[in-house]
C-alpha cells in the first residue's frame, strides 16, 4: 500500500508513520530525515543543502523531487511506503503523480490550538538527545533520563509554530482538496492519545 500522511505540524504524522510501518511491513519516508542523514553525513546532496539553507533559502523542488523519486525506486519500496512530510505543495504533488500512483492520503486534523500546546509543550535534552512534554513532566527544566538541562528548540517556541502553521496553511493545505478530488483523501480525528488515533487510522485502512 501507498500512503501519504498529511497534517499540520505537530498532527502526530511522524509517531503515526514509525507504527504504521511496523503493522504493514512498509518503509516510513521523511525528507527531513534524508536531508538530516545528509546533512551529518556531508555527503555531496548534503553539503548543497547546507549551502541553501546557510543562506537562508528552501531547498528546491526539484532537489526534493529527485531525492524521493530515486528513494521510492529502492527494492523495500516494491510492496508499498508510508510518505512523511512529502509532498508539500500542489507542484510537488503533481510530479509524485508523474512516477507514483499512490492508494490513500490519509489527513490527520488537529485544531490549532491543540498544536500549539503540543509543540510549544515540548522539552528537548542536548545531553542524550530525548525529547519529552511538560505535561508529563514533574520539572520542566530537568532531563528525566540524564538529568540534563532541558531546552526548548526554535521549532518550538510558540512565535515560530505559528508561523510554521501559516506557511502550511497557505502551501500544504491546498493538498486535501487535491487529494479529495482523486478520491484518495480519508480524513481521521488526530485528537486524543495516541493509541486512539492508532486505531482510527487502522479502521479506514482496513475499509
Amino acid at each position: 500500500m501507498k500512503i501519504i500522511l498529511l497534517g499540520a505540524p505537530g498532527s502526530g504524522k511522524g509517531t503515526m508513520a514509525q507504527r504504521l510501518t511496523s503493522e504493514l511491513d512498509i518503509p516510513q519516508i521523511s525528507t527531513g530525515d534524508i536531508f538530516r542523514k545528509n546533512l551529518k553525513e556531508e555527503t555531496p546532496l548534503g553539503l548543497q543543502i547546507k549551502d541553501i539553507l546557510e543562506g537562508g533559502g528552501l531547498v528546491p523542488d526539484e532537489i526534493t523531487i529527485a531525492i524521493v523519486k530515486n528513494r521510492l525506486a529502492e527494492e523495500d519500496c516494491s510492496n508499498g511506503y508510508i510518505l512523511d512530510g512529502f509532498p508539500r505543495s500542489i507542484a510537488q504533488a503533481e510530479a509524485l503523480d508523474a512516477f507514483q500512483k499512490i492508494d490513500c492520503a490519509i489527513n490527520l486534523d488537529v485544531d490549532n490550538q491543540t498544536i500549539v500546546s503540543r509543540l510549544s509543550g515540548r522539552r528537548f535534552c542536548p545531553d542524550c538527545s530525548g525529547t519529552f512534554h511538560i505535561s508529563s513532566l514533574q520539572d520542566p527544566t530537568v532531563c528525566p533520563v540524564c538529568g540534563g538541562k532541558l531546552i526548548v528548540r526554535k521549532d518550538d517556541r510558540e512565535e515560530t509554530v505559528l508561523e510554521r502553521l501559516r506557511v502550511y496553511e497557505t502551501t500544504t493545505l491546498p493538498l486535501i482538496e487535491y487529494y479529495k478530488a482523486q478520491g484518495k483523501l480519508v480524513t481521521v480525528n488526530g485528537t486524543g492519545g495516541i493509541d486512539v488515533v492508532y486505531r482510527r487510522i487502522l479502521d479506514v485502512l482496513h475499509k
